[in-house]
């Protein structure tokens, strides 16, 4: 980063930049701190807040308005929180509404990611882009904490499965494919402490039963819920070719529950927490990748 007046306090601290002010308004406006129709603080109480420049401010405010979360910037009164529309109006396949989600999310200072799932696969593919901007230093989170529950090793599986009889080399199939996949999650994260110096946590735990879900939380803010389809279908196994019972994956559709948007939908997020973290916190166990 090129040091500036505009980003070293007078004791020589490191100031916010806009980005980061941003990010922390953003939150404040997810979490229902700031409500639609609320007015901002002005610009000169933002500035003594956030000890920056007005300028500093300004860009905060702008970035804040071209995401559709601002209202009358440039109006010389302070601006208001816009009235949202629902990310979950126009439901799309997982592996297209789940990024932008998830891109959104990294833009807080403390991200949150909480997931149930049978695989890590979809949360990877989706994590692409936020990697990248952080990488390229375009977002700078101040902690990263993501929370998955999959299924445990010791369960049978209600899918995949074999359609008939009982062919061990699916769940070894599946197993491999969960550990792998959570390998290259946990590292993928873990990496940024070296790299950004970004304080990150990624911990598993196994569940006792297949989720017939998806659900992802993000920054106790959003809920994104995908169901798992099961379809009939043939594939390669270590055994040969058999009959599954499978899941349609990455197509299934995707509905987002966003906090600030109502009470059914902030209800909707707030109970899908709770559901979370009793699960966490009760019936399931800890879970080490092989």
């Amino acid at each position: 980063m090129v040091v500036t007046q505009e980003n070293v306090a007078v004791n020589g601290s490191r100031r916010r930049t806009a980005q980061e002010i941003a990010g922390i308004l953003r939150e404040r406006i997810q979490r229902g701190v700031l409500k639609a129709g609320d007015r901002l603080p002005t610009q000169a109480e933002l500035a003594d807040e956030f000890g920056v420049e007005r300028g500093t401010i300004r860009q905060a405010l702008r970035a804040l308005q071209d995401d559709g979360l601002l209202t009358h910037v440039s109006k010389g009164s302070p601006p208001r929180i816009a009235r949202p529309e629902s990310p979950g109006d126009e439901p799309r396949p997982t592996a297209v509404g789940l990024a932008p989600r998830l891109m959104e999310a990294f833009t807080a200072p403390q991200v949150r990611i909480d997931a149930v799932c049978l695989t890590a696969e979809t949360l990877i593919l989706a994590l692409g882009e936020p990697l990248r901007r952080i990488h390229a230093g375009e977002l700078r989170p101040e902690s990263i904490d993501v929370r998955l529950l999959l299924p445990s090793r010791h369960i049978d599986l209600a899918f995949p499965a074999p359609v008939t009889g009982d062919d061990e080399s699916v769940h070894r199939q599946w197993l491999a494919q969960r550990n792998a996949q959570g390998h290259v999650l946990r590292h993928n994260l873990r990496s940024l402490r070296g790299s950004h110096g970004i304080d990150v946590t990624v911990r598993f735990r196994a569940l006792p039963f297949t989720p017939p879900l998806k659900l992802f939380l993000f920054n106790e803010a959003e809920a994104l819920l995908s169901y798992y389809t099961i379809t009939r279908r043939e594939a390669a196994t270590d055994s040969g070719t058999l009959e599954l019972y499978d899941t349609v994956g990455p197509d299934a559709v995707l509905f987002s529950f966003l906090a600030r948007t109502g009470q059914r939908d902030t209800a909707f997020v707030a109970e899908s927490q709770k559901w979370f973290d009793a699960l966490w916190e009760t019936i399931t166990t800890d879970l080490t990748l092989g």
